[in-house]
């Protein structure tokens, strides 16, 4: 029963991530992809180490909704907000299908690797995740491989 309980998590888990993954679809890190055209914005066709400060600092400027160079709490959780719901009104206009102003579950996009997370992390192909399992794919996916790391196996055994 436990072991169900564990591969609802990861699905889950899974899912939402992969919500997470399409609603940035088209977003680089920090906030929407521009074009090379706008980060060159003397049009000599280089992109400059002076321009992409000048993008960095507007970047900032708007954020830094008061003016006094610094970035608070509530000035950088406005600025997410802000991303966030054109990341969203974006998100409706592309995918509502049918034009009603919400997204069903068919609508939503799919992710491109659905289902392959769970795949990979299956590594004996048994169709369930093994603790060993989960935390191989945990460390890996931290950048990390449990074997040769200097710290031995660092997972508990049931």
């Amino acid at each position: 029963m436990k072991h169900v309980k564990f591969i609802a998590v990861i699905v889950a888990a899974a899912g939402v991530a992969a919500g997470g993954a399409a609603l940035a679809k088209g977003y680089g890190h920090h906030g929407p992809k521009m074009s090379f055209e706008e980060i060159d914005a003397d049009g000599n066709g280089e992109v400059t180490k002076a321009e992409l400060q000048a993008m960095k600092e507007a970047r900032f400027a708007k954020a830094d909704a008061d003016g006094d160079g610094k970035l608070t709490l509530e000035e950088m959780q406005a600025h997410a907000q802000e991303r966030a719901n054109e990341r969203a009104a974006q998100m409706l206009e592309r995918f509502d299908k049918d034009g009603d102003g919400a997204l069903s579950k068919d609508e939503l996009p799919q992710p491109r690797r659905a289902g392959k997370m769970f795949d990979r992390m299956d590594a004996d192909g048994s169709g369930g995740i093994s603790k060993e399992e989960f935390e191989e794919a945990r460390m890996h996916h931290r950048g990390k491989h449990r074997h040769g790391n200097g710290h031995g196996d660092e997972t508990e055994q049931n």
